[in-house]
């Protein structure tokens, strides 16, 4: 068994686990004609929170544990804090400069800001977690993951309960309890893992054939993420009058909806990845970072925008525009995430 497991192990990690986008996609498309859309979407929604809560935990334990967390390890960890915050930032501002030339209600106008603000929150984890299948990769690459869900589910959802309480009397608690205790649940898989490794000097190497099953089985992780990401890609978005509401080409009315949306695009598609490689090449090139660390920070920089902001729905969020650059990140960003990685892992 354990021969076949490692015979099995390289297909399943690395540059290999990219097609498993495609199979996600294919497969979703076959089996949504044969049991319907609304009961593969049910079946995978249920997948999606096996994955969160059991397979990328354990993952990161086992990332974790052959590492001997030290100095870089914490300035990557601030790094990855302040690159976010600057995300986040950079958002705002873009936000407040084309709400004061936008034609809108004072209402309007915060749910503008809220909701170009909300959808910086990115995939780290399904369409990030290709990054982990590459093994240089994997420490600033988790450290990235677990930072960004501090932000996702913590930080940003506080930030918007603290606007909406101030705008409306009532009180919103949008994100459900399991959604809330992630960021802490992840970080405690990681900090138990660094503390048993700093320890005891254990390595996953010397569990023997049992690490070889827990490796194989954590391996199984980053296919079956890109997989869902596939899965989650909506046909009937790639229609050609869908392409042109949102690039407005030939359009004979301007939806408010869809300009919001051309908005987030643009800044997730462009001006966050301009900013982001513009700092980080120089830094690069003046060797004050690793290959391994631009790698990373710039391939998180232009990850398409996760589905979970649709959970921030309550706090004032565009329902519509947000599942619209969900839905039209993930189809742009996850082939330039694929090249990136392709090219990053062949030339850096």
């Amino acid at each position: 068994m354990i021969e076949t497991i490692n015979t099995i192990l390289p297909y399943i990690t690395g540059l290999w686990t990219l097609p498993w986008i495609l199979v996600g996609y294919i497969f979703t498309i076959i089996l949504s004609k044969i049991f319907g859309t609304s009961k593969v979407d049910f079946v995978m929604k249920k997948i999606s929170l096996v994955l969160l809560f059991v397979f990328i935990p354990l993952l990161l334990f086992r990332i974790f544990l052959d590492v001997d967390f030290g100095e870089n390890e914490i300035k990557f960890s601030l790094i990855c804090f302040l690159i976010i915050s600057f995300m986040y930032f950079i958002s705002f501002i873009y936000a407040k400069i084309n709400v004061n030339k936008m034609k809108i209600k004072e209402e309007n106008k915060r749910n503008y800001i809220k909701t170009l603000l909300t959808n910086q929150g990115r995939s780290s984890a399904f369409v990030g977690g290709a990054m982990l299948a590459i093994s240089e990769w994997q420490i600033p690459a988790a450290i990235y993951m677990s930072i960004g869900a501090i932000f996702l589910f913590a930080i940003i959802p506080y930030i918007l309960a603290h606007l909406h309480n101030k705008e409306k009397s009532t009180k919103v608690q949008a994100l459900p309890w399991y959604l809330r205790l992630f960021p802490w649940y992840l970080l405690l898989f990681a900090f138990s893992s660094i503390a048993l490794h700093g320890s005891t000097r254990i390595y996953l190497a010397d569990l023997g054939d049992f690490g070889i099953f827990f490796k194989f089985i954590t391996a199984l992780t980053i296919p079956a993420a890109l997989y869902y990401v596939g899965a989650s890609i909506n046909p009937n978005d790639l229609k050609k009058g869908e392409i042109k509401k949102l690039f407005n080409i030939k359009s004979k009315k301007n939806l408010n909806h869809w300009l919001w949306v051309r908005h987030i695009f643009f800044i997730t598609i462009f001006i966050i990845p301009f900013f982001t490689f513009s700092i980080f090449i120089i830094l690069l090139k003046l060797n004050l970072i690793s290959t391994e660390w631009f790698a990373v920070i710039i391939i998180n920089s232009i990850l398409p925008i996760t589905s979970t902001n649709m959970f921030l729905v309550p706090y004032g969020i565009n329902k519509r525009v947000t599942a619209l650059s969900v839905s039209w990140s993930t189809i742009i960003c996850v082939p330039i995430v694929v090249l990136l990685i392709t090219n990053f892992k062949t030339y850096l």
